[in-house]
């Protein structure tokens, strides 16, 4: 099956083939055939934004009882290493070649206009979440940030519930499928089989692990894991991690790519997109390490990748369409070039159009880059068959198949 790049190969066709012929391509199983929601085991998953190996060996006693009877592995998020494309990969099990979700901000080439995605419309078929909806078992999604919603809520049937702790107080039954209720209150309530909470990383863009700030954040974290694990079998999984990208005055350590290629090539010769690009600003400034070239004129490729390649601040420049390629990416929706800083750096756009204002509180921490990508994936309950789940290369989007697939 072809693995990016084509329009037809999409998420539903993924679903349909594992429902008929069960695993495949390291994809999500399901079993419809099987699943008896009257005897559905409660499961909860939670995405920890920005959570890394490091924060989640830390001696913290829920943690720590997941790590010593649960199941616990070294796992790999999708590129790029951002909230958007790997929250959408963790709810259909794929990655965003076939789901179509590259970015949180991005350049539209059939219009020529910047867009930042807020709502499931560029979504390129299901997720298992409304698969699961579909099939009779009560869903919940709770995301920390609004932008997130609409995405998780795609599709949702029946009594499904999908709301964000941001507008929380605007909550309507019509929209959200509740009105004003907490994820724990509706656990004990039993009005939920599945529930995917997806939490926020402000804490940890403007705290390092260590931190008192970022210890009591983990440890509050810690405290409601342990209360959800006594009634459902607990999933936990980062969808990035987090690195500072700041000198050591305290000063963010940005490449402003675009006033580079300017001065080099000409003004709007290049036009540089930040995919990390979301109202989220005091988070990060909109930058992160992964950036996005488009150019005017397709004949000065070579010469604008070569330079990109050249700069110190660069770990890996490729073409769009190798980038699509190596990281499994949808080639209709990359850019001309794909660069990716070193692990202390940032890229922007121009400097003239990021509010480094907002950033310059504390040391800016960031995401975006290759060494990013480790996660964790931890789940509360053992596994069934050790030794098979022990040789699996576990990525972020594998996680739902491990909750409702391999728990004793």
């Amino acid at each position: 099956m072809p693995r990016y790049g084509h329009q037809d190969t999409t998420v539903t066709s993924y679903l349909r083939h594992n429902i008929l012929i069960g695993y495949l391509l390291g994809h999500i199983t399901l079993r419809w055939n099987t699943l008896d929601t009257e005897k559905l085991s409660l499961s909860i998953l939670v995405c920890i934004n920005s959570l890394n190996s490091q924060q989640s060996s830390d001696l913290l006693p829920t943690f720590a009882s997941f790590l010593k009877n649960g199941f616990h592995a070294t796992g790999k998020s999708c590129m790029l290493s951002f909230t958007n494309p790997n929250n959408v990969s963790i709810i259909t099990g794929a990655p965003p070649s076939i789901h179509g979700i590259a970015a949180t901000f991005f350049l539209d080439r059939s219009t020529g206009k910047e867009t930042m995605i807020c709502d499931d419309s560029l979504l390129r078929g299901s997720t298992l979440l409304e698969q699961m909806s579909q099939h009779g078992v009560r869903v919940a999604a709770i995301t920390a940030k609004d932008k997130l919603r609409k995405i998780l809520a795609h599709g949702l049937k029946g009594d499904a519930v999908c709301f964000s702790a941001e507008k929380a107080s605007e909550c309507t039954l019509a929209e959200n499928g509740i009105a004003d209720m907490l994820a724990l209150r509706y656990c004990k309530e039993d009005k939920s089989d599945f529930l995917y909470l997806m939490l926020s990383d402000y804490v940890q863009h403007k705290h390092g692990p260590g931190s008192p700030e970022a210890d009591d954040f983990v440890k509050a974290i810690d405290d409601r894991l342990a209360k959800l694990a006594v009634m459902a079998i607990v999933g936990v999984v980062g969808d990035h991690g987090m690195s500072r990208k700041s000198n050591d005055a305290g000063e963010p350590d940005v490449l402003f790519l675009e006033d580079v290629l300017d001065a080099k090539f000409g003004e709007n010769a290049a036009r540089v997109i930040c995919p990390i690009t979301d109202p989220s600003v005091r988070h990060h400034g909109a930058l992160g390490s992964f950036v996005r070239v488009y150019l005017k004129d397709q004949s000065l490729l070579e010469s604008v990748l070569a330079l990109c390649q050249a700069l110190p601040e660069t770990e890996v420049a490729l073409s769009g369409e190798d980038a699509a390629r190596k990281y499994d990416t949808p080639l209709d929706r990359e850019g001309d070039i794909v660069v990716i800083s070193t692990s202390s750096t940032v890229i922007g756009r121009c400097e003239s159009e990021h509010g480094m204002s907002t950033v310059k509180d504390f040391p800016l921490r960031s995401h975006g880059v290759l060494s990013e990508q480790v996660v964790p994936v931890i789940m509360s309950r053992a596994v069934e068959d050790v030794q098979i789940v022990s040789l699996r290369a576990w990525k972020d989007y594998d996680v739902f198949d491990l909750v409702l697939n391999w728990s004793k």
